[in-house]
């Protein structure tokens, strides 16, 4: 079954890396099925039911987002609030459908790597500051197969040497490669 990857980004347009993984994962549309909130839903009001239904379609999930004030966009986190309803995602009559379903996160860090370190600036490893997804998926019984993180573009605006653009397309594989081995 293909890939369904929520993409969640407030202005896609203006991101370098998002923008690409997205291009990237249209390619290959008999793998991967893009949905991206903002586009589906520009006025925030997200059908939960259509979306139950998306996700039932597929295989696995993965949340495609900017780490954005170190958690995510606030529609994605709207979008798991009424879509992981009680009673389909969990609980009684049904709430099964996540159940060992693989999924995983993609993220964007704008900061440096080092600086997700207990010892570095913030003092939280971005393993730390998603542990809350994590605890989501394993509350709903689905099988969380960790994330996919690209660090630090953001503070280095302006690059476009070869060197950068390699670094793009190098990590623009391992992610392909990463939801391949989910």
């Amino acid at each position: 079954m293909k890939t369904l990857v929520i993409v969640t980004h407030p202005s896609i347009e203006t991101s370098v890396i998002n923008q690409r993984w997205v291009e990237e994962l249209q390619k290959y549309p008999d793998k991967y099925t893009v949905h991206e909130l903002h586009k589906a839903y520009p006025d925030g009001n997200i059908d939960a039911e259509k979306e139950q239904q998306l996700i039932e379609t597929h295989g696995s999930l993965v949340l495609q987002f900017p780490v954005y004030w170190f958690n995510c966009p606030p529609l994605l986190k709207k979008w798991l609030d009424d879509v992981f309803a009680y009673g389909w995602a969990y609980g009684s009559g049904g709430g099964d459908k996540l159940k060992d379903r693989k999924t995983a996160l993609a993220v964007t860090a704008g900061i440096k790597e080092e600086d997700y370190r207990e010892e570095g600036k913030y003092r939280y490893t971005l393993e730390q500051l998603l542990t809350p997804f994590e605890t989501t998926f394993l509350y709903c019984r689905a099988n969380y197969r960790s994330f996919f993180a690209y660090y630090g573009k953001e503070t280095e605006p302006g690059i476009n040497d070869e060197s950068a653009s390699s670094d793009l397309e190098t990590n623009v594989r391992e992610y392909l490669n990463f939801i391949d081995s989910l």
